[in-house]
C-alpha cells in the first residue's frame, strides 16, 4: 500500500511538472539580480538549519526554464568576493562589486583600502564583474547605516565606474531626490550608464531616471500595487529590464499583479524540504517568467515579443 501511495504521488508530481513546463512558450531570460550567496540557498533561514544546501537544484530549475545568465548581486566586499568565486566556477553566472547602502559602515575604518579593494576585485576579473554596485541609497532602513554615511559612501563608489568603465547597479528607496542629484553631481564619472534595480518609485522619478540615461530593473517588488503596475506600464520598452531579486521579492498572490501570473510551480516549506523541489516563499530566479508574464499583461503585449525586447537591453546593457 505505501509503494502504491509513493508511485501515484511522483505521478502527480512528475504531471503536475510536465503541465507547467510544456504548456508554455521557450523565452531566453538573464535575471539581473539574484542574491545566490544567501545562507538560504545553503538551507539556513534566519540562523537556523533547516535543510541541506540546494543552490545546484535551484540553478538547474532556472537553466531548464530558460534563465541563461544571472548577475549575483554583491553587497559587501565579502559578498563579492563569494559571488565571484561562485561565477568562476558556473558559466552561467555573473556578479557585481559593490557595497549596498544598508553595508556602507563596513567602509569607515579603512575607507581608502576598502575602495581600493573592490576596484582591484573588479579591474582583475572583468570577465566575470559586469558591474559596479549594489550601492546607492536606502532611507527605509537607516538603522543599518546612517544617511550621512551612506550619502558619502554612494558618491565615493561612483569612482570605481569611472575606472572601469562598467555600468551601475543601483538601489534607491525613499531617497529619490539625493539620489539622483549624486548621480547628476557625478555624470561625467558614470561611462556606461546603469540599472536601477528593483524599482517602486512614482512615474515621475521613473521619467527622470530614464531621462538621464538609466535602465529600470522590475521584479515582484516592483509590482506590489496597482500603483506600481501603472508606473511599469510607462516604461519604456528599450529602457525595461528583469529580474528576481532571489530570494526576495517574489510575487505573492496578496500582490495586485499576482492576476497576471500564468506559470506556476509546486513548492514546499522548508521544513518539509524534498531535493529537487522549490521553497515556498523563498524565491529563485527561474520564477523570472513570473516576472515577464505580469509585465506583459500589465503592457498589454506578447510575452515573446516583451522577452526579446528585455534580453537585448540587457546584453546591451551589461555587453554581454
Amino acid at each position: 500500500m505505501l509503494f502504491i501511495r509513493f508511485f501515484f504521488k511522483n505521478i502527480i508530481k512528475k504531471r503536475r511538472l510536465f503541465s507547467i513546463m510544456a504548456t508554455g512558450e521557450s523565452y531566453s531570460f538573464i535575471d539581473i539580480g539574484a542574491n545566490l550567496t544567501d545562507p538560504m540557498y545553503q538551507g539556513v533561514y534566519y540562523g537556523k538549519n533547516c535543510h541541506p544546501p540546494d543552490l545546484d537544484s535551484v540553478l538547474k530549475r532556472s537553466y531548464e526554464t530558460g534563465v541563461e545568465k544571472i548577475i549575483v548581486t554583491g553587497g559587501s566586499l565579502s559578498d563579492c568576493k563569494d559571488a565571484l568565486q561562485l561565477s568562476l566556477n558556473e558559466d552561467h553566472l555573473y556578479t557585481t562589486v559593490g557595497v549596498h547602502p544598508t553595508r556602507c559602515g563596513d567602509f569607515e575604518t579603512e575607507p581608502q583600502k576598502h575602495l581600493s579593494e573592490l576596484l582591484n576585485l573588479a579591474k582583475e576579473n572583468r570577465k566575470k564583474v559586469v558591474a559596479i554596485g549594489e550601492c546607492g541609497l536606502d532611507y527605509d532602513r537607516l538603522h543599518f547605516c546612517d544617511k550621512s554615511t551612506q550619502l558619502k559612501y554612494f558618491e565615493e563608489q561612483l569612482s570605481l565606474a569611472e575606472e572601469t568603465s562598467l555600468p551601475l547597479f543601483l538601489h534607491c528607496r525613499n531617497s529619490f531626490s539625493d539620489f539622483m542629484s549624486i548621480l547628476k553631481r557625478n555624470r561625467n564619472k558614470i561611462r556606461s550608464g546603469g540599472v536601477i534595480h528593483s524599482f517602486d518609485g512614482t512615474e515621475e522619478e521613473m521619467r527622470e531616471a530614464v531621462e538621464f540615461g538609466l535602465h529600470v530593473g522590475v521584479n515582484g517588488c516592483s509590482l506590489k500595487t496597482s500603483k506600481n503596475l501603472e508606473v511599469v506600464k510607462e516604461i519604456p520598452a528599450d529602457r525595461l529590464l528583469l529580474e528576481t531579486d532571489a530570494p526576495w521579492c517574489e510575487i505573492r498572490p496578496s500582490h495586485s499583479s499576482h492576476q497576471f501570473v500564468k506559470t506556476h510551480f509546486p513548492s514546499k516549506k522548508k521544513e518539509r524540504w524534498e531535493e529537487g523541489e522549490s521553497v515556498k516563499s523563498r524565491n529563485e530566479p527561474r520564477n523570472i517568467i513570473q516576472v515577464l508574464e505580469v509585465v506583459a499583461g500589465v503592457r498589454g503585449v506578447e510575452p515573446a515579443s516583451l522577452a526579446k525586447q528585455v534580453y537585448q537591453n540587457t546584453v546591451l546593457l551589461f555587453k554581454f
